[in-house]
Parts: structure tokens; sequence; C-alpha cells
């Protein structure tokens, strides 16, 4: 480990990593609208190799006590062993619920959806989001692939037909979730005195910290989360937001362009 800490480290002196790319440098992103039809909305994400696929599911619940006119998001992720041999069966671990979280709060945080127009009837009824995260290939970068693919699945899902109050899953409507923003996260990389982005399995093992960075396209930052036992001075923690700021407009690009490809 510490021979390949310094490998990319030097790798990253000469403003190379070990993949070819620039520091800063996405690998190739992929974004696919609708790949299942069970669902309300889904979406795959790829990172060169990084695999991710999101599901929105849409179901009737009664409103939580202290927002009775509002609707309701949960958000859940499962790191599976066919993705990463490290991933296990079971009961989510920190790993996964960490992930699910911080994807959660981003778009919880930005009130990326108008959770009123999800009140079926005030106090008694409403809609409930629901995104479900799946890893089918971990190469590195699952965060901002998770967050890019839930978004994406929330553009892409569309109510499904409401009869007597009841819900018809197989006929769906024309009509989408209410989406107000489109928060993406950007996770800067810190190893050594080097900030990256889009970190590989490799260099994500080696890293001293981490900062996802979440924003609205218009740059506003809706959540932040560190990670990684080093620190993060003050002058790194503004070289992380403005860089994770400057890269989420790329995200945004694919994101876009796959959209109006569908």
């Amino acid at each position: 480990m510490i021979n390949l800490r310094s490998q990319i480290l030097r790798s990253l002196g000469e403003n190379l990593r070990f993949d070819g790319r620039k520091p800063t440098e996405w690998r190739k992103v992929e974004v696919e609208y609708g790949i299942s039809k069970n669902a309300e909305g889904s979406a795959r994400v790829k990172f060169g190799e990084t695999e991710v696929l999101a599901g929105v599911k849409l179901s009737i619940s009664e409103p939580y006590p202290d927002t009775p006119n509002q609707g309701a998001l949960m958000v859940e992720a499962e790191l599976t062993p066919m993705s990463n041999p490290e991933f296990e069966t079971g009961p989510p671990d920190i790993q996964a619920i960490e992930l699910a979280r911080v994807v959660d709060r981003g778009i919880r945080e930005s009130k990326a959806i108008d959770v009123k127009k999800l009140c079926i009837k005030e106090g008694e009824k409403c809609w409930m989001v629901s995104i479900d995260i799946v890893t089918i290939n971990d190469a590195g970068n699952l965060i901002d692939a998770a967050g890019l693919a839930a978004i994406a699945a929330l553009k892409d899902a569309k109510f499904p037909k409401l009869v007597d109050d009841k819900i018809e899953y197989k006929e769906k409507t024309k009509t989408p979730i209410p989406m107000l923003k489109e928060p993406i996260p950007v996770t800067v990389i810190k190893i050594g005195d080097k900030l990256i982005v889009d970190p590989s399995t490799e260099e994500y093992g080696v890293i001293d910290a981490r900062l996802t960075v979440t924003s609205t396209e218009k740059g506003k930052i809706c959540s932040l989360q560190k990670g990684g036992a080093g620190t993060i001075t003050v002058d790194d923690f503004s070289k992380m937001i403005d860089l994770g700021l400057e890269k989420a407009k790329e995200l945004r690009v694919h994101l876009d362009k796959a959209k109006g490809a569908k």
C-alpha cells in the first residue's frame, strides 16, 4: 500500500494518473435513462468501469406528523458482492448507509422535489418517493455515480395511474415528479498535497481525505460530506469546493445530453 501510494504521488507530481488521465479529468461518463420497465423511473450511470443503477418507486403513505401537507422521500443503497468482493450480503453496512445519506441529503437539502405537490390529502395520504441505488461494478467513485444516477432516475420518473386511491402500477401517466432543482455530487480527493476527482479503486485506497460537494445547476452548494482520516486545511477546503462546483458542470452536460437523446 505504501508502495502504491508513492507511485500514485509520483505520477501525480508529473500531472498524470495511472490510467493516463489528468488529475481533474473524468473517466468516460455514460448516462442512460429508462432501463427498467417496472420502476416509475430508472437510470444507469457509468464512470469508466464503475456502474451504478438507480430506480424510483412511488407508493402511497401517511404524511409525517410534522409535515402533514408534504410527501416523503427515502433513499436506500445496496452494495452488491458482485460489484466488489469486499461487499457482503445482509443489512447495509456503514459504507452503504453513508452513500445513501449523502445522496439523500443533497436531494433533501436542495429542496430538489416540490414535496407539497406530493400531498394527496393533507394529514392522511401522500406520495412516498423511494430511490433504490444498486452497484453493478465498483471501480471507484460510487458516491458521484450514485448521486448522478439518482437524479437521472428522478428525471425519468412518471406517476402511475391512481384510481379510487389505489395505484395502477401497470399504467403510467405523463406526469413527472415535480422537480425544482437537480443537485449533483462531486467528490474531491486529497492524496498528499494533490487534489483529484473521479478516483479509481487504487487511488481511493490511499486517500488522505475526501470532500463531497453537492451543488445545484445554479452553482449553489446544498451539502458537504467529509471523509477520510486526514485533515483538510482552510486553503484545501476552498480549493476542493471550487473544484467540486466546476466539475459538476461537466456531469450536468452528460445528464442533459442523455435526456435529450432519449
